[in-house]
């Protein structure tokens, strides 16, 4: 059973801030050469999901772990607020067409998992709805991993404290402040809501297990991210045809 409340938001204490950046350097390398013997190799797809709370670091980790492969393999798909058109078909209608092919790495920066989690704080959808989406989640993620898409879950896990430095930054740097949207800024209620949202679609949609990642530290959440990743590629014994 998740808890968040027990499970760190920072490295543990033997982490080396400057060990893990060169580590992170070694596994970009590896990745590049991973997913290009993974493209070749066209035996498996691999659906990369990014879920955390606001600011902790979904962007970040496409732009310091995924941008390490080849962007010909690769593609990332943020999903925002449905759009009316998109309100008007089932909740998956919008993500089927992004579901990657084999050979074929997609980032979905934010996911379905929206769909269960927004609607919940909002009260926009009957717990008979809700109960619903759970269980096709459930299932359509069984549905790929039977047809060798994997799929490959991360929650970044980061502190309210952290969270509200990193919006305070989006209001005062100039590279940042195009990010900062009032919305960010939710009621200490609505953020506990949204955590315990959370808790429960890590425990409810775990048959395709979740890698829960402390987040307060870019450069462990990163890192952890590129190994988790590094390990899954190494571990489906990819090859070059012929």
């Amino acid at each position: 059973m998740i808890d968040l409340d027990n499970l760190s938001s920072i490295p543990p204490s033997g982490a080396n801030k400057a060990v893990s950046k060169e580590h992170l350097k070694a596994l970009r390398k590896e990745l590049f050469d991973l997913q290009n013997v993974f493209y070749a190799d066209g035996r498996y797809g691999l659906l990369i999901v990014l879920q955390g709370m606001d600011a902790s670091g979904k962007d970040g980790v496409c732009r310091h772990v995924i941008s390490s492969m080849n962007l010909m393999g690769v593609q990332v798909k943020a999903f925002k607020k449905p759009t009316e058109a998109e309100r008007q078909h089932d909740f998956l209608w919008r993500i089927y067409p992004h579901f990657p092919p084999r050979g074929m790495i997609q980032v979905f920066n934010r996911s379905y998992y929206e769909d269960v989690l927004v609607p919940t704080v909002e009260g926009t959808a009957s717990s008979e709805v809700l109960a619903h989406r759970y269980r096709l989640i459930d299932t359509i993620e069984r549905h790929l991993n039977i047809n060798n898409i994997h799929v490959l879950k991360f929650y970044l896990h980061i502190s309210r404290e952290e969270q509200d430095e990193r919006i305070a930054e989006r209001k005062t740097l100039p590279h940042k402040k195009w990010k900062y949207d009032t919305a960010d800024e939710i009621s200490d209620a609505k953020w506990h809501h949204y955590r315990q949202t959370y808790e429960k679609l890590l425990n409810d949609c775990s048959d395709n297990p979740w890698h829960i990642i402390p987040a307060d530290k870019r450069w462990y959440r990163n890192e952890q991210v590129a190994l988790v990743l590094r390990d899954h590629l190494k571990g489906l014994d990819l090859k070059y045809p012929g």
